[in-house]
């Protein structure tokens, strides 16, 4: 996302989670009626940002903290996410899987009744604008591997072995 573009947003906050040399910083975007956005930005691009957190931002702040903690399994947030009626359901699949717990784009499909569509489902995810938030990192292909992810790879690794409370990753490069 381009520096501008997060100006269109009523709330805006960075957040550096304890992992942030893994990780990098996240950027929680707000209108007001939900989280709008919810990204990851390498650490030296935050300064570029002009934040102006809200009540929703702070919340949301609150969240990640206790999830990082390992306090929080689920949020609870109203969201505000843009996308079309498809990836809305999607959005809403992917966050009914549980803490610790992956699914593939096939079970995706199946659940949301869509058999064969995995490519849809993995478009709709790979759309997702509020990471973490709705779990679009516990999504692997068929095989167990881990497939693309927009915070990248290593972050989605990073992720998966936190939720299953073993050690830390570093990021793999790529």
């Amino acid at each position: 996302m381009k520096h501008n573009d997060w100006q269109q947003y009523a709330g805006l906050e960075c957040y550096q989670p304890p992992a942030s040399e893994a990780l990098g910083s996240v950027v929680i975007a707000a209108t007001t009626r939900g989280i709008a956005r919810l990204d990851f930005m390498d650490n030296d691009q935050v300064s570029q940002l002009s934040q102006r957190p809200s009540d929703l931002t702070r919340a949301c702040r609150t969240q990640l903290e206790e999830y990082f903690a390992g306090h929080r399994q689920q949020f609870d947030l109203p969201l505000d996410a843009a996308g079309t009626d498809f990836q809305q359901q999607v959005w809403q699949a992917l966050s009914r899987i549980p803490y610790g717990e992956t699914r593939s784009y096939g079970e995706l499909a199946e659940g949301l009744g869509r058999k064969g569509a995995q490519r849809a489902i993995g478009a709709a995810n790979g759309r997702n604008p509020i990471a973490i938030i709705v779990p679009c990192h516990r999504v692997i292909g068929s095989d167990g591997s881990l497939t693309g992810y927009a915070g990248g790879i290593g972050r989605k690794q990073w992720l998966l072995a936190f939720e299953a409370q073993e050690v830390p990753l570093e990021l793999q490069p790529g």
